[in-house]
Protein backbone atom coordinates (compact mmCIF):
# COMPACT_ATOMS: atom_id res chain seq x y z
CA UNK A 1 0.00 0.00 0.00
CA UNK A 2 1.04 3.69 -0.83
CA UNK A 3 2.37 5.70 1.69
CA UNK A 4 0.50 9.20 2.42
CA UNK A 5 2.84 11.34 0.22
CA UNK A 6 1.18 9.58 -2.77
CA UNK A 7 -2.66 10.36 -1.06
CA UNK A 8 -2.93 13.70 -2.37
CA UNK A 9 -6.47 13.47 -4.68
CA UNK A 10 -9.85 11.50 -4.80
CA UNK A 11 -8.33 9.20 -7.13
CA UNK A 12 -5.18 8.34 -4.78
CA UNK A 13 -8.18 7.64 -2.36
CA UNK A 14 -10.46 5.33 -5.04
CA UNK A 15 -7.07 3.14 -5.73
CA UNK A 16 -6.14 2.86 -2.00
CA UNK A 17 -9.87 1.63 -1.73
CA UNK A 18 -9.54 -0.64 -4.02
CA UNK A 19 -6.40 -2.34 -2.88
CA UNK A 20 -8.16 -2.58 0.62
CA UNK A 21 -11.06 -4.61 -1.01
CA UNK A 22 -9.06 -6.62 -3.02
CA UNK A 23 -7.04 -7.44 0.06
CA UNK A 24 -10.33 -8.09 2.23
CA UNK A 25 -11.74 -9.91 -1.10
CA UNK A 26 -8.03 -12.25 -0.77
CA UNK A 27 -8.51 -13.03 2.81
CA UNK A 28 -12.11 -13.62 2.88
CA UNK A 29 -12.48 -10.35 5.52
CA UNK A 30 -15.98 -8.99 6.39
CA UNK A 31 -13.87 -5.27 6.24
CA UNK A 32 -13.87 -5.01 2.76
CA UNK A 33 -17.91 -4.75 3.39
CA UNK A 34 -17.64 -1.07 4.84
CA UNK A 35 -14.87 -0.29 1.96
CA UNK A 36 -16.83 -0.84 -1.06
CA UNK A 37 -19.59 1.03 0.55
CA UNK A 38 -16.92 3.38 1.16
CA UNK A 39 -15.33 3.34 -2.06
CA UNK A 40 -18.91 3.65 -3.98
CA UNK A 41 -19.69 7.14 -1.83
CA UNK A 42 -16.40 8.88 -2.42
CA UNK A 43 -16.84 7.76 -6.36
CA UNK A 44 -19.83 9.62 -6.02
CA UNK A 45 -18.32 12.88 -3.78
CA UNK A 46 -15.78 12.40 -7.01
CA UNK A 47 -18.32 13.31 -9.43
CA UNK A 48 -19.89 16.12 -7.55
CA UNK A 49 -16.80 18.13 -7.29
CA UNK A 50 -15.95 17.24 -11.47
CA UNK A 51 -19.50 19.01 -11.73
CA UNK A 52 -18.49 22.25 -9.49
CA UNK A 53 -21.57 21.02 -7.18
CA UNK A 54 -20.00 22.62 -4.56
CA UNK A 55 -18.95 26.23 -3.47
CA UNK A 56 -15.03 25.85 -2.93
CA UNK A 57 -14.56 22.20 -4.93
CA UNK A 58 -10.61 21.85 -4.48
CA UNK A 59 -11.44 22.74 -0.49
CA UNK A 60 -13.94 19.43 -0.97
CA UNK A 61 -11.41 17.31 -2.24
CA UNK A 62 -8.75 17.77 0.45
CA UNK A 63 -11.32 17.06 2.90
CA UNK A 64 -11.93 14.08 0.96
CA UNK A 65 -8.32 13.21 1.00
CA UNK A 66 -8.12 14.32 4.34
CA UNK A 67 -11.00 12.44 5.77
CA UNK A 68 -10.16 9.24 3.58
CA UNK A 69 -6.26 8.85 5.23
CA UNK A 70 -7.75 8.50 8.75
CA UNK A 71 -10.07 5.33 7.49
CA UNK A 72 -6.86 4.23 5.69
CA UNK A 73 -4.53 4.72 8.51
CA UNK A 74 -7.02 2.79 10.91
CA UNK A 75 -6.79 -0.15 8.46
CA UNK A 76 -2.85 -0.20 8.12
CA UNK A 77 -2.54 -0.19 11.76
CA UNK A 78 -5.20 -2.91 12.34
CA UNK A 79 -3.77 -5.34 9.47
CA UNK A 80 -0.09 -4.84 10.89
CA UNK A 81 -1.38 -5.76 14.63
CA UNK A 82 -1.18 -2.28 15.90
CA UNK A 83 -4.97 -0.63 17.49
CA UNK A 84 -6.35 2.31 15.63
CA UNK A 85 -8.95 4.20 17.47
CA UNK A 86 -10.94 2.52 19.52
CA UNK A 87 -13.97 3.55 17.35
CA UNK A 88 -12.40 1.85 14.25
CA UNK A 89 -10.61 -1.42 16.70
CA UNK A 90 -14.94 -1.95 17.68
CA UNK A 91 -15.70 -2.21 14.13
CA UNK A 92 -13.00 -4.15 12.73
CA UNK A 93 -13.10 -7.07 15.76
CA UNK A 94 -16.34 -7.26 14.64
CA UNK A 95 -15.53 -8.06 11.23
CA UNK A 96 -14.40 -11.37 13.31
CA UNK A 97 -18.12 -12.19 14.15
CA UNK A 98 -20.97 -13.20 12.47
CA UNK A 99 -23.35 -9.65 12.25
CA UNK A 100 -25.33 -8.71 9.32
CA UNK A 101 -23.69 -7.29 6.53
CA UNK A 102 -26.19 -4.10 7.68
CA UNK A 103 -24.30 -3.87 10.26
CA UNK A 104 -20.77 -4.19 9.15
CA UNK A 105 -22.01 -1.21 7.36
CA UNK A 106 -23.57 0.91 10.30
CA UNK A 107 -20.03 0.01 12.49
CA UNK A 108 -17.89 1.73 9.42
CA UNK A 109 -20.44 4.78 9.25
CA UNK A 110 -20.01 5.21 13.21
CA UNK A 111 -16.08 5.04 12.97
CA UNK A 112 -15.82 7.02 10.13
CA UNK A 113 -18.57 8.98 9.50
CA UNK A 114 -19.59 9.88 13.39
CA UNK A 115 -15.58 10.14 14.76
CA UNK A 116 -13.15 10.68 12.08
CA UNK A 117 -15.11 13.14 9.52
CA UNK A 118 -15.50 15.94 12.34
CA UNK A 119 -11.62 16.09 12.95
CA UNK A 120 -11.30 15.90 9.21
CA UNK A 121 -13.06 18.68 8.67
CA UNK A 122 -11.96 20.96 11.65
CA UNK A 123 -8.38 19.88 10.23
CA UNK A 124 -9.12 21.48 6.72
CA UNK A 125 -11.02 24.68 8.08
CA UNK A 126 -9.46 25.47 11.53
CA UNK A 127 -10.76 28.47 13.97
CA UNK A 128 -13.38 30.59 12.30
CA UNK A 129 -13.22 29.47 8.19
CA UNK A 130 -14.80 26.24 9.93
CA UNK A 131 -18.29 28.73 9.22
CA UNK A 132 -17.84 29.13 5.63
CA UNK A 133 -17.16 24.68 5.21
CA UNK A 134 -20.77 24.53 6.64
CA UNK A 135 -22.79 24.85 3.18
CA UNK A 136 -20.82 22.35 1.65
CA UNK A 137 -20.68 20.28 4.29
CA UNK A 138 -24.10 19.46 4.15
CA UNK A 139 -24.58 19.65 0.49
CA UNK A 140 -22.99 15.98 0.81
CA UNK A 141 -25.75 14.37 2.69
CA UNK A 142 -27.96 15.24 -0.81
CA UNK A 143 -24.75 13.29 -2.84
CA UNK A 144 -25.05 10.35 -0.38
CA UNK A 145 -28.78 9.82 -0.03
CA UNK A 146 -28.79 9.50 -4.12
CA UNK A 147 -27.42 6.46 -3.79
CA UNK A 148 -29.08 4.53 -0.87
CA UNK A 149 -31.29 2.97 -3.86
CA UNK A 150 -28.14 1.76 -5.37
CA UNK A 151 -26.19 0.64 -2.48
CA UNK A 152 -29.82 -1.25 -1.25
CA UNK A 153 -29.88 -3.04 -4.46
CA UNK A 154 -26.63 -4.60 -4.15
CA UNK A 155 -26.84 -5.17 -0.84
CA UNK A 156 -30.05 -7.40 -1.80
CA UNK A 157 -28.14 -9.56 -3.90
CA UNK A 158 -26.38 -10.76 -0.83
CA UNK A 159 -28.93 -10.27 2.10
CA UNK A 160 -32.40 -11.51 0.93
CA UNK A 161 -34.23 -10.64 3.70
CA UNK A 162 -33.03 -6.71 3.29
CA UNK A 163 -35.23 -6.41 0.66
CA UNK A 164 -38.28 -7.75 2.00
CA UNK A 165 -37.64 -5.47 5.42
CA UNK A 166 -38.03 -2.94 2.41
CA UNK A 167 -41.16 -3.86 1.27
CA UNK A 168 -42.60 -4.55 4.43
CA UNK A 169 -41.59 -1.27 6.13
CA UNK A 170 -43.05 0.21 2.80
CA UNK A 171 -39.42 2.04 2.09
CA UNK A 172 -39.69 3.27 5.22
CA UNK A 173 -35.79 1.28 6.54
CA UNK A 174 -34.31 3.67 3.35
CA UNK A 175 -35.39 6.71 5.27
CA UNK A 176 -33.69 4.56 8.25
CA UNK A 177 -30.84 4.84 6.29
CA UNK A 178 -30.77 8.33 5.07
CA UNK A 179 -31.41 9.43 8.73
CA UNK A 180 -28.70 7.55 9.91
CA UNK A 181 -26.36 9.62 7.25
CA UNK A 182 -27.35 12.71 8.46
CA UNK A 183 -27.66 12.41 12.43
CA UNK A 184 -23.57 10.86 11.98
CA UNK A 185 -22.80 13.83 9.86
CA UNK A 186 -24.88 16.43 12.30
CA UNK A 187 -22.43 14.94 14.60
CA UNK A 188 -19.84 15.35 13.05
CA UNK A 189 -20.40 18.97 12.22
CA UNK A 190 -21.09 19.35 15.73
CA UNK A 191 -17.73 17.78 16.38
CA UNK A 192 -16.05 20.24 13.32
CA UNK A 193 -17.05 22.94 15.08
CA UNK A 194 -15.78 22.55 18.78
CA UNK A 195 -12.59 21.31 17.80
CA UNK A 196 -12.11 23.89 14.70
CA UNK A 197 -11.19 26.75 17.56
CA UNK A 198 -10.00 24.77 20.10
CA UNK A 199 -6.62 23.62 21.72
CA UNK A 200 -5.28 21.45 23.80
CA UNK A 201 -6.10 20.01 26.01
CA UNK A 202 -9.82 21.05 25.33
CA UNK A 203 -9.03 19.69 21.95
CA UNK A 204 -7.84 15.82 23.14
CA UNK A 205 -11.09 16.82 25.65
CA UNK A 206 -13.62 17.01 22.77
CA UNK A 207 -12.10 14.08 20.59
CA UNK A 208 -12.36 11.63 24.01
CA UNK A 209 -15.78 12.71 24.38
CA UNK A 210 -16.60 11.72 20.85
CA UNK A 211 -14.57 8.68 20.89
CA UNK A 212 -16.30 7.35 23.75
CA UNK A 213 -19.90 8.37 22.28
CA UNK A 214 -18.98 6.06 18.93
CA UNK A 215 -18.56 3.08 21.50
CA UNK A 216 -21.75 3.54 22.79
CA UNK A 217 -23.18 3.76 19.33
CA UNK A 218 -20.99 0.91 18.40
CA UNK A 219 -22.34 -1.23 20.96
CA UNK A 220 -25.93 -0.88 20.39
CA UNK A 221 -25.62 -1.32 16.61
CA UNK A 222 -23.69 -4.94 17.47
CA UNK A 223 -26.46 -5.33 19.78
CA UNK A 224 -29.63 -3.96 19.56
CA UNK A 225 -32.19 -3.98 21.77
CA UNK A 226 -35.68 -5.25 21.71
CA UNK A 227 -37.19 -7.30 18.59
CA UNK A 228 -34.28 -6.12 16.65
CA UNK A 229 -31.66 -8.86 18.05
CA UNK A 230 -34.09 -11.62 16.61
CA UNK A 231 -34.57 -9.73 13.21
CA UNK A 232 -30.84 -9.47 12.36
CA UNK A 233 -30.29 -12.84 13.50
CA UNK A 234 -32.93 -13.97 10.87
CA UNK A 235 -31.31 -11.65 8.19
CA UNK A 236 -27.63 -13.16 9.38
CA UNK A 237 -28.81 -16.56 9.12
CA UNK A 238 -30.26 -16.21 5.08
CA UNK A 239 -27.05 -14.24 3.88
CA UNK A 240 -24.24 -14.92 2.20
CA UNK A 241 -21.82 -16.51 4.46
CA UNK A 242 -19.11 -16.76 2.23
CA UNK A 243 -17.07 -13.18 2.54
CA UNK A 244 -15.40 -13.06 -0.70
CA UNK A 245 -18.48 -14.22 -2.74
CA UNK A 246 -20.30 -11.54 -1.35
CA UNK A 247 -18.02 -8.65 -2.56
CA UNK A 248 -18.50 -10.11 -5.30
CA UNK A 249 -21.46 -10.14 -5.59
CA UNK A 250 -21.95 -6.53 -4.29
CA UNK A 251 -18.96 -5.13 -6.71
CA UNK A 252 -21.37 -6.64 -10.01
Amino acid sequence: MPEHATINTIDDVLRELDAIIAHCLDNNDAAGIFAYVYRRTTARVKEGILDRCFEDNERMERLDVVFARRYIDAYRQWERGGLPTPAWQQAFEACRRPLAIFQHVLLGMNAHITFDLGIAAAEVAPGTAIESLKSDFMAINGLLEDIVDELQSRIGRVSPLFFVADWLGGRRDEALINLNIRKARELAWALACRLAPAENPERDVYILSAGELCLTLGRLIESPPGLLQPVLKLVTWVEEKNIRRALEKLQR
